[in-house]
């Protein structure tokens, strides 16, 4: 069984038949048939796109899909959060092709893909939680307009409370023809991204609110008391960057988050706002000068010294020398006379 698994993952599921699917059109429908997926649906092996639709909810109209780097990453999205509590099925797609490979197949056999990370996730809401959702919405309004226009301005396309989070505060959801964390990330590495050109292509995103979750809620009777909260603003932006990285997209200032997290964990844990770092002076002084290096400059001194000495001994020898050849100069002609 586990053979036939990887056979089926290296032929069937491979990359040349997600190629074909995206090359060859006139065969596009019979290829999907061989495309295997990891789901939630199993923990272990893959599904074909018709094992999948014969497992559909009644009254199911999309085949629902997360993309990834791995199953964890998705299995973990707040994306999936509410499908997978209402008991819907989602394909994991975590291979890089796998996005462009779904983008050039809208449908199979009459169910169109819908992507979980981008707007107008139809979840069949009943219509008394649509009526509890109007409700909370005039309640949030100031909130998410103050968001949109005013804290969250240069990131987000607009605010909106949320139906597809359960335990999660926040979301960034792509819109329908935008990018999703897993398709920015991959236009990122791709060879002919240019450097420092990363934020060119970065669209907004559409912020969406868990109006039931904790944190919202505070951040929500913050902003109401006062518009222009410092604690409000950090506080959402703080969401915003958790909502980043939750959603797979990449910080784009990691400086600040820094900042903002260090200025959060001294409000939790009562420290001075505006307390130095202290640091004792001995801490900044530099080293001494090693016995060892100066011991090697006073021996160097003294083989200096002794040189110096040695030529001023020789000095004398080597003019008593002198003085003995000339004298025995002046006495070699009288010899011979």
């Amino acid at each position: 069984k586990q053979w036939y698994q990887r056979r089926v993952a290296i032929t069937a599921g491979g990359t040349n038949v997600k190629l074909g699917v995206m090359e060859d059109h006139s065969n596009r429908n019979r290829l999907a048939k061989l495309l295997r997926w990891q789901s939630s649906n199993s923990d272990e092996g893959l599904t074909s796109l018709t094992a999948y639709m014969e497992r559909m909810k009644e009254k199911q109209e999309h085949i629902y899909f997360m993309t990834g780097t791995s199953r964890s990453e998705c299995d973990k999205s707040p994306f999936v959060e509410k499908l997978l509590k209402r008991g819907y099925e989602v394909l994991y797609l975590v291979d890089p092709i796998d996005e462009y490979t779904v983008q050039n197949l809208p449908e199979f056999e009459g169910k169109k893909f819908q992507n979980a990370a981008k707007e107008n996730l139809n979840l069949q809401d009943s219509e008394k939680a649509k009526e509890t959702m109007e409700v909370l919405g005039r309640e949030f309004d100031t909130l998410l307009n103050g968001l949109k226009e005013k804290i969250l301005n240069s990131g987000i396309e607009k605010a909106v409370l949320s139906t597809r989070l359960v335990g999660s505060p926040c979301a960034l959801v792509a819109s329908q023809y935008g990018h999703s964390g897993n398709m920015e990330r991959i236009m990122k590495s791709q060879a002919y991204a240019k450097a420092g050109g990363a934020d060119a292509n970065v669209q907004k995103k559409i912020l969406e609110l868990n109006p039931f979750h904790p944190l919202v809620k505070e951040l929500n009777n913050l902003y109401k008391a006062d518009p222009e909260s410092e604690t409000a603003a950090d506080l959402a932006n703080s969401l915003y960057d958790t909502a980043l990285l939750r959603s797979g997209y990449s910080l784009r200032d990691t400086t600040a988050f820094s900042d903002r997290m260090e200025k959060l964990l001294k409000r939790s844990f009562n420290v001075d706002a505006d307390a130095k770092v202290e640091i004792p002076p001995e801490i900044d002084e530099e080293e001494e000068p090693k016995a060892e290096e100066e011991s090697a400059e006073e021996s160097s001194e003294e083989e200096v010294a002794a040189d110096e000495g040695a030529e001023e001994e020789a000095a004398p020898a080597e003019e008593a020398a002198d003085e003995a050849v000339e004298e025995a100069a002046e006495e070699a002609p009288k010899d011979e006379l």
